[in-house]
């Protein structure tokens, strides 16, 4: 990591000890540092208070809509409100123009998931995958799978996290660099198709420019599919 990337790591780890853990800022600082870089860090990489103030900020408005450790009803109404808070902060996350000259992360969610939807417009969960797969971005750009995973763990169904969760896989397969093993693994899979499917509406959303859907729209729409599955499976039960 450069200097600059050392700086923004320890003070995105600080703001995570001080927003859950209620840490001071030497004490956040000093475990950050030990976190970030196995020890003693020299003083001019170590984040001022100004800056762990803005990674707190940024970590109270994602959890103004989500808590990680309790869903609290009064709060938020229903499951989409909590992928919209998890979603939208994508606008703000910036990609490198070589692998991304789109733009902004939430910009290629969309796409991602309008090409998802015109492969499967009936597959709730791998629509859901399509539209949270990049959500740690805004949590923790330096893990952003691992924030990714985090953050939807309670909120969606194994299949939609599997899909998340093996994504960059499937990328790195779709690149021909996977190794045989790994391959098979997922080719064991009952999902490995719309893994895959996932995988090649990534890279395809890419385009700068390109129509996409408004957030809203994209989670209404899932939301209707979802109350659609859910009347069926009723009077399914209903019939029996």
């Amino acid at each position: 990591m450069t200097n600059h990337q050392v700086r923004q790591r320890i003070a995105i780890e600080a703001a995570r000890l001080m927003y859950h853990q209620r840490a001071s800022f030497g004490r956040a600082k000093s475990q950050a540092a030990e976190q970030v870089a196995g020890g003693r860090v020299p003083q001019r990489l170590m984040p001022s208070h100004r800056e762990i103030r803005a990674a707190i900020c940024r970590l109270a408005q994602l959890h103004d809509a989500f808590d990680e450790r309790l869903l609290v009803p009064e709060v938020v109404s229903d499951r989409f409100e909590l992928y919209g808070g998890l979603i939208a902060p994508l606008e703000q996350v910036r990609q490198s123009p070589k692998w991304h000259p789109e733009g902004d992360a939430l910009y290629h969610t969309l796409q991602v998931f309008d090409l998802a939807r015109d492969a499967l417009p009936y597959d709730e969960e791998l629509l859901l995958a399509a539209l949270l797969h990049d959500v740690g971005r805004a949590i923790d750009p330096w893990q952003p799978l691992e924030a990714t995973l985090d953050a939807i763990g309670e909120l969606v169904t194994p299949r939609t996290f599997w899909l998340v969760e093996h994504h960059p896989q499937a990328q790195t397969l779709l690149e021909g660099a996977l190794g045989g093993r790994a391959r098979r693994r997922l080719e064991e899979s009952e999902h490995f198709d719309e893994l895959m499917l996932l995988a090649r509406c990534d890279r395809a959303g890419r385009v700068p420019g390109a129509a996409a859907s408004e957030l809203d729209e994209a989670l209404g729409y899932v939301r209707e599919l979802a109350e659609m599955c859910g009347d069926e499976a009723d009077d399914s039960s209903q019939a029996g």
